[in-house]
């Protein structure tokens, strides 16, 4: 239940009036008397005789005093939800708003909450100035009056980029710095630290301000997802929270169709913020994991994407010397091959020519490149492998003793070695076999368990320096390393000691080594392949352009036309405005930009002003509501009510009896049609929400029922309408001279307030000249395709390629329509699918334009089968999309004339447009009745057994 409060409450004192009005309404004239003519009975009547009024009736005086107590506290102006002044002061009102990723659960609440500081500034006349802390470089903060700002307002949405408090705060300053008087700075946050607040802290150190309203949440059950990683063990990812975040939140991982691969349970341990989720998911489906979900989270940092670098690692093996066929175990990649091969893909070498080799292979963009035994690489090699390492790459060395003759001038190297190597338990040595000892707790080997069966005969020697222990994975008891590694660039070097082969130690046969390798390989990412490794020539061909960006809600769409390219080395690593997070590049290679990055957690946002007080406020929780328009509309009904009253009271009025002679009642018929007409003029006048929708009556319903109709949608455009007309009432007619099915009268809609669910399928034509469905429309088509109803999107722009490709303003505008829809996967009708067969044989979907393929759900059968031919087998699509303009092909006039020419001329082609819209009819009204009759020869068959 919302509170109560009033606008003047000093307008309540009138009740206590209410006794002398009850005082005062206690009396009532007395009530005539109609009397027949006779003159003497009058004239006996002439004595004068002293009256006493009558007492009016008690539920006349208890009307009365109930109207005038609904005045009085209408004049009182009562609020439900009331809101208290957020915001004193005389100087102008700047208001920031938070509209970043994490602004996106209460986001209504936020726009409630400026909503409110709007109309209070209004009412005391205050210029204001709204910033939001995720814009555009280009976006214009100015002093206006809070009207132009509430559109500013409207327009505003939350972007699934990090917030910049100091520069929102910089830009509202300088709005303000032509104000006589010192401003207010109203800050609407999501209660999250930012790297900038630093920077936001000095700038409001410095600000003149008369006042700070902070609006904000103490604490918000948040949680994200920061890190994923394809680990030998399993599918891993790092998960956050704030303090009232969810303990046991439930986490998926889907494919780019949205096919659920697989769910688990987090668990955050109590009063722990960070964790990890382990999905045991096989190898094989790793890599079609496309987005990581954390259920019952509504912002963008609960979705993961992910590219290349998490999917299944690809591993190039090299050596300078190759192992006799006949004898495998002598292979120096053989004991690494078998331990890598179950979970990573392994890149072989082409021709055995390291200038050669090694380019094409990183090309294919390993995640780690493993020579065993290479000593020298040509100077070609040298320089994609610097470019490699530099990326990200990592690369794996075994010693040997090519690499043991030139290690003085080896530049890939962890660590410094000595020239030769060390024997141990030779002939001629007095060291014997060293065992390992344990692993450092440092080391990616922490965990492990120190091989005790392991003893290593031969190693290579690093020269003792102060990095030497830093740089140590794992070292031989007597304290000689026997794994080093470091740090190159984005990427590392990893050297073992020892030989790839069991010649020099015995760790290559033991699980150990299994364990060790698989352990390199959890940190190694793939790097990108093909054009990444090229020579960057200018700015324009590094930036890779945007394929897919994420709302601020977690779901992927279009990119918005703000949205610039991605240039990987020129842009700053956090989301923003014109570059939030998504996929950047093409289909076939992007790079997955998220919100938040790894090992990040949430903190909370405390702005220190020296100085300047703060006052902390909630957000608005409900809009507040003035009930004085309604009980003056109750006072307005009471009163009709006491004007009846009085005339049945004094005889004007007659129910079932024979009306008494007396004056006209002219007057008071007009008085009460005339009350009547001002109570209707009111009503009309309330606001929407006590009014009640229109439903169709019976006879529309049946009609609508018993004749089966294709509908189109009224654009606005009457051009536009009218050939839609036209076009459908040509097929109706193609159909009818055609087929069995005799449909009625095509019939237009409006989406806004017609009912949806009478009609197959809707035609929806594409046009700009009129104004963008509303959300409730969206919703309502939402719904009607929910339902197992059809909409077929016409573009009327000869659509090409992917839908993403498109750029005219019609496919401009289906993505936004599309951005409120529930829209399943799509692809163009493939050669299987049962609108191909569906009464014509079509091999193509053309209208008046033939270059558009035609959209529909993509089937769940990747892959057709050769015992069901037919695809998408029970199923009808929800949407179709096209853009080759059908209901301009089946526009007919009435002698049957086409209305269009045909963009090619052919003929033919307008009668393969007639067939297009007959299979698409049949395929909506037979569903699966024409996928099923592949199965009639086996049905029949069994039959006759």
């Amino acid at each position: 239940m919302g509170a109560l409060g009033f606008t003047f409450p000093l307008v309540l004192s009138a009740l206590v009036l209410l006794p002398v009005i009850w005082w005062l309404l206690r009396l009532i004239p007395p009530r005539p008397q109609t009397e027949l003519f006779p003159p003497l009975r009058i004239l006996l009547r002439l004595v004068k005789r002293e009256e006493t009024p009558a007492k009016s009736p008690w539920w006349l005086t208890a009307l009365r005093l109930a109207l005038t107590a609904l005045v009085i506290l209408a004049l009182a102006r009562p609020v439900l939800n009331p809101q208290s002044e957020l915001a004193s002061g005389d100087g102008p009102l700047l208001i920031m708003i938070d509209n970043d990723w994490a602004a996106a659960p209460d986001w209504d609440a936020r726009v409630r909450t400026a909503e409110a500081l709007l109309r209070q500034a209004s009412d005391q006349n205050r210029p204001v100035a709204l910033a939001a802390t995720v814009a555009g470089p280009a976006a214009s903060v100015q002093l206006a009056d809070a009207a132009a700002i509430e559109q500013t307002l409207g327009a505003l949405q939350p972007i699934s980029g990090r917030a910049d408090r100091a520069l929102a705060l910089d830009r509202l300053l300088t709005a303000a710095d032509t104000a006589e008087d010192a401003p207010v700075l109203a800050l609407i946050d999501t209660g999250l630290a930012e790297a900038a607040d630093e920077a936001f802290a000095g700038s409001l150190a410095g600000a003149e301000l008369s006042g700070l309203i902070r609006f904000s949440e103490p604490d918000r059950p948040l949680a994200a997802i920061t890190g994923a990683d394809n680990r030998t063990d399993g599918f891993a990812l790092d998960l956050i929270r704030t303090e009232s975040g969810p303990a046991e939140p439930s986490v998926a991982l889907y494919d780019s169709r949205e096919r659920l691969l697989g769910r688990a349970q987090a668990t955050f341990e109590d009063g722990a913020a960070q964790t990890t989720v382990l999905f045991d998911i096989p190898f094989e489906l790793r890599n079609d994991i496309a987005a990581a979900r954390i259920d019952g989270q509504t912002h963008s940092a609960a979705t993961r994407l992910l590219d290349e670098n998490n999917r299944r690692r690809r591993v190039a093996l090299l050596t300078g010397l190759a192992g006799e066929e006949a004898q495998p175990l002598l292979s120096p990649l053989y004991y690494i091959s078998r331990a890598l091969d179950p979970f990573a893909d392994l890149i072989e070498p082409r021709t055995g020519d390291l200038s050669v080799d090694v380019p094409e292979m990183i090309d294919q963009g390993p995640a780690m490149i493993v020579m065993a035994d290479i000593g020298v690489l040509p100077a070609s090699a040298e320089a994609r492998l610097d470019e490699w390492l530099q990326a990200g790459g990592t690369l794996v060395r075994f010693a040997g003793p090519r690499l043991a003759a030139s290690a003085a001038d080896d530049p890939y190297l962890p660590v410094t070695l000595r020239a030769g190597e060390r024997e141990l338990g030779g002939a001629l040595s007095w060291s014997e076999p060293q065992a390992v000892a344990a692993f450092p707790p440092d080391s990616p080997f922490a965990g492990l368990d120190a091989p005790r069966e392991v003893t290593v005969n031969r190693q290579l020697l690093a020269q003792p320096d102060a990095d030497l222990a830093e740089r140590t994975w794992a070292s031989l008891e007597d304290g000689t390393p026997l794994v080093t590694g470091a740090r190159r660039g984005d990427g590392a070097i990893v050297l073992f000691h020892v030989t790839a082969e069991a010649t020099w130690s015995n760790l290559p046969i033991s699980g150990t080594f299994v364990d060790m390798l698989r352990r390199i390989t959890d940190f190694a990412r793939n790097t990108a392949p093909g054009a990444d490794a090229a020579p960057r020539t200018s700015e324009a061909e590094a930036a890779l352009p945007p394929l897919r960006t994420l709302r601020a809600d977690g779901t992927l769409i279009v990119p918005p036309a703000h949205v610039r390219p991605y240039d990987p080395e020129a842009t700053a690593q956090s989301v923003s405005f014109e570059i939030p997070a998504g996929l950047y590049g093409t289909a076939e290679g992007f790079i997955a930009r998220n919100v938040l990055a790894r090992e990040e957690t949430f903190a909370p946002f405390e702005p220190a002003a020296p100085g300047l007080s703060i006052a902390e406020q909630t957000l608005v929780a409900e809009e507040q509501t003035d009930l004085s328009g309604l009980l003056f509309l109750i006072a307005f009904l009471l009163l009709i009510a006491d004007t009846l009253a009085v005339l049945w009271i004094n005889g004007r009025l007659s129910f079932g009896k024979a009306p008494r002679r007396g004056p006209p009642r002219t007057a008071a018929t007009a008085a009460l049609l005339a009350l009547v007409a001002g109570g209707m003029a009111t009503m009309t006048a309330m606001p929407a929400a006590f009014a009640q929708d229109t439903q169709p009556g019976d006879e529309a319903i049946l009609d609508a029922l018993e004749t089966t109709r294709i509908a189109y949608v009224l654009t606005g455009d009457d051009g536009v309408d009218e050939t839609s007309r036209a076009g459908l009432d040509g097929l109706t007619r193609f159909l009818a001279s055609r087929t069995a099915f005799e449909p009625g009268t095509p019939m237009a809609l409006d989406i806004e307030t017609d009912e949806l669910a009478f009609y197959p399928l809707i035609y929806f034509p594409i046009s700009t000249a009129g104004e963008l469905p509303s959300e409730a429309a969206i919703a309502r088509l939402d719904s009607y395709m929910q339902n197992g109803g059809t909409i077929l999107f016409d573009t009327r722009d000869q659509l090409t390629g992917s839908l993403s490709a498109g750029t005219t303003p019609e496919t401009t505008r289906l993505r936004e329509i599309l951005d409120g829809l529930n829209v399943p996967p799509l692809e163009p009708v493939p050669t299987d699918h049962v609108l191909t067969k569906a009464f014509y044989i079509l091999d193509a979907f053309p209208g008046r334009y033939a270059g558009s393929p035609l959209w529909v759900e993509a089937s769940d059968l990747a892959e057709g089968r050769s015992d069901r031919p037919v695809r998408t087998g029970d199923g009808v699509s929800p949407i179709m999309i096209t853009g080759n303009d059908l209901a301009a092909a089946w526009a007919l006039d009435e002698g049957g004339r086409p209305l269009f020419p045909i963009a090619s001329g052919d003929p033919l082609q307008r009668i393969y447009a007639f067939r297009t819209g007959v299979n698409i009819m049949m395929y909506m009204l037979t569903g699966n009745y024409k996928a099923d009759q592949v199965h009639v020869p086996a049905l029949l068959e069994r039959l006759g057994q």
